[in-house]
């Protein structure tokens, strides 16, 4: 039987998972990247320490993608999580799972998992070539040619595992969109995802470092609620951070307005009711130390009433009603407008990408071209924090190694 080639195009952790899973007898397996080396946006996940996965059931995941959690169903039921911590553990690679269900290696090194990967590949006989720009692919009659620069390589199949456009300057910049659209795909609209946001005339810049916990975040646009979302939330220089904030950002445009609310699940009659209560019985106290009771930041506090309107040395037996319900206001549905998005450059991944309805899910092939294969972050999928990202990523990258081998093009 003839040999058979598979093209990867993207040296990240997908594509080199993709190569050491299609690697084999009858197969020869090319990775080109066009960096000097494979794997640097891998090498920065987690702070440089790489959260693979998250622990638990595989089924938790699907939430875990925003509208998209549906595609990723066969690929993540093919191979979950406890595969991929399996895979890492029978290769030398011990893993540790912290208390909030992250899952890291063991050396908390990313360039640990690297390593491995790459040292895999070679075992496995794939040949990587960096330094090796794609500039065109094209299909033929036989399968595909993929131009670099002054040189052309024929393949029996094509995968494109490129990422997104994060961090471009890891090698992520977009170039698999462009390659997608030459083969006659369609690819969703772009924005940055897991990514920070700026607000309008921000109040709290001079309280940045502050962090919530389990808030409640509700998105509004033009006037109507679109999104709530529960999680940490963080103050920064420029606005807001924090896995709250992140999860929802792939959701948020200029100009909406977010809703937060600091004592959740109160409501705002039971806020009201129980400030009542609190001011009548204690109305020699200042304002400032009756909100102490709740549990809120004394900074916050002081921020709040000055945004309230509302004097630092006020006392509870002089807050009248309005007052009162300004204090309300703020505490249970804090407006704020966004004044952008992070750019590619901060957000940790992209929304948008090679449009799901031209991807078959279990195998993650082209509707539309035989042999051609697109996985990870080049799709339209984009996961929360917390490790979801690159166990989508080896998961697809599985789903189409395997759909490679079964076919044997």
């Amino acid at each position: 039987m003839a040999i058979q080639t598979i093209i990867i195009i993207g040296g990240g952790p997908a594509g080199l998972f993709c190569a050491i899973h299609a690697a084999g007898e009858g197969r020869r397996v090319l990775v080109l990247e066009k960096k000097p080396s494979c794997g640097r946006k891998l090498l920065i996940t987690g702070t440089g320490q790489c959260n693979l996965t998250h622990a638990g059931e595989v089924a938790g995941f699907f939430d875990h993608y925003g509208d998209h959690g549906k595609f990723l169903r066969p690929a993540l039921r093919s191979f979950t999580n406890r595969d991929l911590v399996a895979f890492f553990e029978e290769h030398g690679l011990s893993t540790v799972t912290e208390q909030n269900g992250k899952v890291f290696p063991e050396s908390r090194k990313a360039a640990d998992v690297l390593t491995l990967l790459l040292d895999e590949c070679r075992r496995m006989g794939v040949e990587i070539r960096c330094n090796e720009p794609v500039k065109e692919v094209a299909a033929t009659e036989n399968g595909f040619v993929v131009r670099t620069g002054a040189v052309s390589y024929p393949a029996d199949a094509l995968v494109v595992a490129t990422g997104g456009v994060t961090y471009p300057a890891t090698g992520s910049s977009g170039d698999g969109y462009a390659m997608a659209r030459a083969l006659g795909h369609t690819v969703t609209a772009i924005a940055p995802a897991l990514a920070a946001v700026e607000v309008q005339d921000h109040p709290f810049a001079d309280l940045a470092g502050i962090s919530f916990e389990g808030l409640s975040i509700s998105l509004f646009r033009e006037n109507k609620k679109i999104r709530e979302q529960t999680g940490d939330l963080l103050f920064t220089h420029a606005g807001l951070s924090g896995p709250g904030i992140l999860h929802l950002s792939r959701y948020i445009a200029a100009g909406d307005v977010l809703r937060i609310s600091f004592l959740p699940p109160t409501t705002r009659e039971a806020l009201a009711a129980d400030l009542v209560e609190k001011t009548a019985s204690n109305g020699n106290r200042l304002v400032r130390t009756v909100l102490n009771d709740y549990p809120l930041p004394d900074r916050f506090i002081r921020k709040l009433l000055h945004a309230a309107g509302i004097a630092d040395d006020l006392t509870a037996a002089h807050l009248d009603k309005k007052a009162r319900n300004r204090i309300v206001t703020h505490l249970i549905e804090w407006p704020l407008t966004v004044q952008a998005i992070s750019g590619f450059d901060e957000a940790m991944v992209t929304r948008g990408g090679v449009s799901l309805d031209e991807v078959d899910p279990k195998s993650m092939t082209s509707k539309l071209v035989h042999g051609l294969y697109f996985i990870g972050e080049v799709l339209d999928i984009d996961g929360d924090t917390g490790g979801y990202n690159l166990q989508a990523a080896f998961s697809t990258a599985v789903a189409a190694a395997r759909a490679i081998v079964r076919e044997e093009v």
